[in-house]
């Protein structure tokens, strides 16, 4: 392998002026909305002084876009995806307006918070499901793989930026001006976007929505690759919580404060960055799935790893390690399921498979608070990570139809 073959192929950006558009947009959405993960909790805590209130209007966010990705893809699978998309992105910045006119009034109102935030995690997830649904027809699936690096790179280098500027901005600006530039974002995004084509979904579009959601629901129960690649994401997801754990981590075991702490949030993105951009060998694979279940039992061993070990500095570049087998792992995931999904059913097979991230987060942060309090935080991590490599072992093992199967489902090639 040549050292050009190892970093992530950019020539899509080059040649498909579409994706261009859309991971310019992607890229300045990101960057807004890390203002906002800033700006709402800073917010509601000097209104509050709760944290209680601040899991509140995180809940509030998660809600919406839990319910904005089941019925976006039922939308997505009957709407043109381009108007979806912008009009999901355009009635996100009127939320943002919302904030910002909220924050200007001299006693801010705390429900409006609230209602504001479900609102723009409803109309978000609606859109980032469009958007997924839509990127086959828009690169072809030979590309998803390249496509999807060149994705989360940009999503690494905004997310590491945009919450330290929203920070600054915030001290210097103040919330209210923060929020205004979240609202300026979107609607660059919404203007960016707004030179992608038409794209009708293949399919019937007068079912009812209950049985449209039916039939994703079987098709994904009766396709013996994308349950199983889905089941592995899901492992991968609820062993990302072991993050809530750090804080305790460092205090208990390894003896530090807040730098030590910040250093092991930041390993984890360092480690995916690096993934993502160091993936360039992943779209010549023959047999994604195994390699898929290799980078999830890497990284449930790294998790094991980390309970195990009582110094940080064992710890740091092992969490490294972690985010880079999770980093290609998710990229597996993502290519194989759209891969291997006719267009009929992309929006409704995306929801669900999105959906799950959303629910797996927040039941593995649940129960690996649970664990650490009946164990200890090192005993949790420890027990987490050796429980979700035995699950991961027995997936790919008896997944055999996974583990021959190709990055796409040559059927389909050509439809979208």
């Amino acid at each position: 392998m040549t050292l050009s073959n190892l970093f992530v192929d950019v020539s899509l950006l080059k040649t498909n002026p579409d994706f261009r558009r859309v991971l310019i947009a992607r890229t300045i959405s990101l960057m807004a909305l890390g203002l906002l993960a800033v700006a709402v909790p800073l917010q509601v805590y000097a209104l509050t002084g709760s944290s209680l209130q601040v899991g509140i209007a995180a809940a509030c966010d998660g809600t919406g876009m839990f319910l904005g990705l089941l019925l976006g893809g039922v939308l997505a699978d009957r709407m043109d995806r381009r108007r979806l998309i912008l009009f999901a992105r355009s009635v996100c910045g009127l939320g943002f307006l919302g904030l910002a006119a909220n924050a200007a009034l001299p006693s801010p109102s705390l429900p409006a918070i609230y209602a504001l935030s479900f609102w723009d995690g409803f109309f978000g997830a609606i859109g980032v499901n469009a958007l997924l649904a839509a990127m086959p027809h828009l690169v072809g699936r030979a590309n998803l793989v390249q496509a999807r690096a060149l994705g989360m790179l940009s999503m690494r280098v905004a997310t590491i930026l945009s919450p330290a500027l929203g920070g600054l901005l915030i001290a210097g600006l103040g919330v209210g001006w923060v929020y205004f530039l979240t609202a300026l974002g979107t609607g660059l995004t919404v203007l960016t976007l707004l030179g992608l084509p038409r794209m009708m979904p293949q399919g019937e579009v007068g079912e009812n929505p209950l049985r449209a959601m039916a039939q994703a629901f079987a098709f994904l129960a009766g396709h013996k690759v994308i349950l199983s690649v889905v089941a592995l994401g899901c492992l991968t997801t609820v062993a990302t919580s072991i993050r809530i754990l750090f804080p305790a981590l460092v205090e208990e075991v390894f003896g530090g404060g807040a730098f030590e702490t910040g250093l092991m949030y930041s390993a984890v993105p360092i480690g995916a960055t690096l993934g993502a951009a160091l993936s360039g060998w992943a779209a010549r694979l023959e047999r994604p799935g195994l390699v898929m279940g290799g980078a999830c039992m890497g990284a449930f061993a790294c998790v094991a790893l980390i309970g195990a070990a009582g110094s940080l500095y064992v710890a740091l570049p092992v969490l490294v390690l972690f985010g880079y087998a999770t980093s290609i792992a998710s990229l597996l995931e993502y290519s194989m399921v759209q891969g291997h999904t006719p267009d009929r059913l992309l929006g409704r097979v995306n929801s669900l498979w999105t959906a799950q991230d959303v629910f797996g987060d927040s039941a593995g942060t649940i129960g690996m608070g649970l664990l650490a309090t009946l164990l200890s935080p090192a005993v949790g991590i420890l027990a987490l990570g050796l429980g979700a490599l035995a699950l991961a072992a027995a997936v790919t093992a008896t997944a055999t139809t996974m583990r021959g199967a190709p990055m796409s489902d040559p059927a389909l090639e050509g439809t979208g």
